[in-house]
């Protein structure tokens, strides 16, 4: 491995690189429009585009490409070389000002959710100047926003952006109001926690269901699973260690603080943890993230699964969401500090989140709302799909006191003994951890756990700045006209406990008990994406984004369609997938193996009519049952897919999916894991969860 300190940010063209290697005015210019999220001066992109290609060759890249992240949820890159032709026939390496600021990659074959006809083509890629560009593949990056010929954001990025703007435009008025004058911006940060999965790849090559579909779609449970808790935090295995290596240099070079990495709970997975950066860097770095996992893990003879529900029966992977707020001058305006409850500024933050999540539990469900995280959420091993707020003891009974006009005696943070003295004491913190609720409040941040792993985390962070910068803006209105400041203060937090205190719960979260306890509060349970994403077009909700200038009507419209449109084409490749499986491979297996049997009963009886074929004749029985029956629901599955698809309208269209289409798989499921429970491994035709599992 490298020296750290050296490749950090290596292949990034950063502020040292920028201070390096701009004219003093150009830097200053181009670092007060990153500080302050100010419009860039165009006069200045041709000395950045120069410096920049300088750089990008040093450090081998032949191509410039305008990276942005289109609503499928991934990144795209369209290539171009620096070359430019002389008189002389020959070339020089040119990059304009103009090809910094502006691309125009193709917006037809992009997801627009009808904001685009396919035979619109147009759109362009805008330069975000707050995230750096880097190298990667012997290729200039530079990060962009997407939007249409007519302006309209068909990316994840142009909506965090706007939502940043919001918020920082709302909190600006809260911190100033209490004194802040010197404040600039008010930044939303966050620390997305990955959980993958690593198997084998030439295991994984034998599984079409991975390959097609991210996840099997069937497989039954070795022996021994994730229940000895053996493997969380185990010792990593020297195959994977070498992953992890690997991996964190990539990183470090692209600038992405890689901080921490452990096995999770499930065999074969894992974890890595980066440390907090803004809003959008944090996207940014999240997406090369995932990217360069399935890069590394295949230079190790690795493929890593970031479905959230790889494997029936053991935990999914999801994708922790650490959200906070910070003002340019270093205040954490969700830290409690030493005394919370005389903490005004924290109290009244802590007030607009507990507002905002308990007034906006349809979109922060509909954030996280794929056809893979329905598999994992209220599985007894991530949040119920029931959004509640775990605040902890001492922070729970201030808002108590302050709801009742009490007064609260802060607590010194105790110090523990573990009971032998050459153990150090350590503090105690003011909240414990509670892996049930779906958002947490962990110190100094909240703590949204519902995502999934696949998942850009930009759709949750816009929901989550919006729907909390109306808050905020709701409050400044009354703070700026209130006689007694101190009193309204006050009197927000107390309004705002009692009216929204339904929705803070410090318990079991996978208990049967708080499903029926939610609904006598009145909280939303949307169990499935059918459910929640028809939910974000309604009145309320574009009323919110426009108010704010977030997401535009036809932007939110778009993006139901496009949300219901990939979880029907996420179920189709499946149900595919599987009719294929079925077809090709486990029917003719069921139908050799029983062949076999049938054989064995008549060399048996050709020896001897006294020796008992009663096992074999059993097996045969039930493998013949199962078989015919994965026959007739596979022939089921393959008319309710051609059913399926002939619907037009996609809120009926995602409903047959999800009511039809994946009932029948899961029935097919049930029959081909009872078959292969009893086949001889040689005659099953994939790799077994026990292979995939512990056989890295």
């Amino acid at each position: 491995m490298d020296n750290i300190v050296e490749i950090f940010g290596s292949n990034v063209f950063n502020d040292s690189v920028m201070r390096e290697r701009l004219p003093k005015d150009t830097y200053k210019a181009l670092k007060s429009t990153m500080r302050e999220g100010s419009t860039i001066d165009s006069s200045i992109a041709d000395e950045v585009a120069s410096a920049m290609k300088d750089w990008a060759i040093e450090k081998g890249a032949t191509h410039f490409t305008h990276w942005f992240q289109p609503l499928t949820g991934i990144t795209a890159e369209k290539h171009d070389s620096f070359i430019a032709p002389t008189d002389d026939d020959r070339i020089i390496m040119e990059f304009s000002g103009k090809e910094l600021i502006k691309g125009e990659p193709d917006a037809s074959s992009f997801p627009s959710g009808g904001l685009r006809a396919t035979f619109e083509a147009r759109g362009y890629t805008a330069w975000d100047p707050s995230s750096y560009a880097f190298v990667k593949d012997k290729t200039l990056c530079i990060p962009t926003a997407f939007c249409s010929y007519c302006g309209d954001a068909l990316d994840k990025k142009t909506p965090l952006l706007r939502s940043m703007d919001a918020i920082n435009k709302q909190a600006l008025r809260i911190v100033k109001l209490f004194g802040y004058k010197d404040v600039k911006r008010v930044n939303t940060t966050v620390g997305p926690e990955q959980e993958y999965f690593l198997v084998d790849k030439k295991m994984y090559d034998l599984r079409p269901d991975l390959i097609f579909c991210g996840r099997t779609l069937i497989g039954t449970m070795p022996p021994k699973g994730q229940e000895m808790d053996d493997h969380y935090f185990g010792v990593i295995k020297p195959r994977v260690a070498a992953f992890m290596r690997d991996l964190d240099n990539e990183l470090w070079k692209l600038g992405v603080l890689a901080k921490t990495e452990h096995n999770e709970v499930a065999p074969a997975q894992h974890e890595l943890a980066p440390i907090f950066t803004t809003s959008n860097i944090a996207a940014d770095h999240n997406q090369l993230t995932m990217e360069l996992m399935k890069k590394t893990a295949e230079r190790h003879g690795l493929v890593c699964l970031l479905h959230e529900k790889p494997f029936d029966g053991v935990n999914g992977s999801g994708k922790h969401n650490n959200w906070s707020l910070s003002t340019d001058t270093g205040i954490n305006m969700l830290s409690p500090g030493k005394n919370p409850s005389e903490n005004k500024l924290f109290l009244l933050t802590l007030s607009a989140v507990i507002t905002a999540v308990d007034k906006h539990q349809d979109l922060l469900r509909i954030s996280v709302a794929t056809a893979g995280n329905d598999h994992r959420l209220g599985a007894n091993e991530a949040p119920p799909a029931i959004i509640s707020i775990f605040l902890g003891d001492e922070l729970t009974d201030i808002l108590e006191s302050v709801e009742k006009g009490t007064h609260h005696d802060n607590a010194e943070r105790v110090k523990m003994s573990i009971g032998s003295d050459i153990i150090p004491y350590i503090r105690k913190d003011n909240t414990d951890r509670n892996r049930t609720s779906p958002f947490a409040f962990t110190g100094n941040k909240f703590e949204f756990r519902m995502l999934g792993s696949a998942s850009s985390i930009s759709d949750t962070n816009v929901i989550m700045n919006t729907m909390i910068a109306d808050v905020f803006s709701q409050f400044a209105d009354r703070l700026e006209k209130a006689k007694d400041f101190d009193s309204e203060v006050t009197a927000i937090i107390r309004e705002s406990i009692i009216k929204h205190k339904r929705i803070i719960f410090n318990g079991d979260g996978y208990s049967e008990d708080w499903q029926a306890e939610a609904e006598k509060r009145g909280l939303l349970n949307l169990p499935s994406t059918v459910d929640a994403v028809p939910r974000l077009s309604s009145e309320e909700n574009i009323a919110l984004f426009e108010r704010h200038k977030v997401l535009s009507r036809a932007e939110i419209t778009s993006r139901v369609d496009i949300l219901l449109e990939n979880y029907s084409k996420t179920v189709h490749i499946e149900a595919l997938t599987m009719i294929d499986m079925m077809n090709r491979d486990v029917i003719p297996a069921i139908t050799a193996y029983t062949d076999r049997l049938c054989k064995a009963v008549y060399d048996k009886k050709r020896i001897s009519e006294s020796i008992d074929s009663s096992v074999e004749k059993e097996l045969i029985s039930r493998l013949s049952a199962a078989n015919t029956e994965i026959y007739h629901l596979t022939a089921d599955l393959k008319m309710a897919v051609s059913k399926a698809e002939k619907i037009d309208d996609m809120t009926e269209k995602s409903r047959f999916y999800h009511d039809s289409v994946i009932r029948l798989m899961e029935d097919i499921r049930c029959y081909a894991d009872s078959a292969e429970s009893v086949v001889s491994k040689d005659c099953w035709p994939y790799p077994s969860y026990g292979d995939l599992l512990f056989k890295i």
